[in-house]
């Protein structure tokens, strides 16, 4: 059975509230489990509450075990490769319209998982993102997402073309994101069941993602840069979209 890492208080803690089967073994660092932080003493409720094995380490384990990563003294073993989701399986069991997103060239962690916080705030039902020309779901993004990794289902798909027609055939509004397009986000309007299509921060969606959404959207800028970074305009945009449907 092959095994994997999270770390992060927030992403442990997801873990356990929606998935704690997986959750094998929590290895935290003896020096913040001493200190009696109130961060620490909250998450080991969670951890109790689930009978989940529990060792303390010295903290210079963890930093050998994740040299790249700032782990806040604190990292799971889980047990099983991460499921693929496909994107049926979200949206058969959808009781309301789909809220999406799609991420068309978006190839740092960091801003992936940044996108999947922003969609989990938004209640989005789904991050969809090529296998190609993609940053892929590693620690990195899992950390950066603060727990959403774990709450929004992240569906790679092979041909993000072939996936835009079938979101259209579904009846999904595609509506994407550039600095060109000749109405404004608060402008424009959309049905309720929606993707929205976010390039790269700089080269922005692929020439066949932005000929195949439905309609463009710009968000208008209003000081001295002339765009946002895709996590930061992907939270302008999903928020927008869920204002408009309370």
């Amino acid at each position: 059975m092959s095994s994997r890492l999270i770390f992060g208080f927030h992403a442990i803690t997801a873990k356990l509230r929606h998935d704690p089967e997986a959750v094998k073994e929590i290895l935290l660092d003896a020096h913040r489990h001493e200190k009696g932080e109130k961060r620490v003493q909250d998450f080991l409720k969670h951890v109790e509450s689930h009978h989940v094995r529990l060792t303390l380490v010295d903290g210079k384990r963890l930093d050998a075990m994740l040299p790249d990563a700032s782990h806040q003294g604190v990292l799971a073993r889980l047990e099983g490769a991460r499921r693929a989701l496909h994107l049926d399986d979200v949206l058969d069991t959808l009781e309301s319209p789909p809220l999406l997103l799609v991420l068309d060239g978006v190839t740092d962690p960091r801003n992936l998982g940044a996108c999947l916080r922003v969609a989990d705030g938004a209640g989005a039902h789904a991050v969809i993102a090529p296998k190609d020309r993609s940053a892929g779901l590693n620690d990195v993004a899992i950390k950066t997402a603060s727990g959403a990794a774990e709450s929004v289902p992240y569906i790679v798909v092979t041909n993000l073309a072939r996936t835009l027609r079938e979101l259209k055939e579904r009846e999904i509004h595609l509506v994407g994101t550039t600095g060109d397009a000749p109405k404004t986000l608060y402008a424009a309007t959309w049905p309720a069941a929606t993707a929205w299509v976010m390039g790269a921060e700089g080269k922005g969606m692929r020439r066949l993602s932005r000929e195949t959404c439905d309609q463009l959207v710009s968000i208008p800028m209003s000081g001295s840069v002339e765009s946002l970074n895709v996590s930061v305009a992907a939270g302008v945009c999903l928020f927008e979209a869920r204002r408009r449907l309370l």
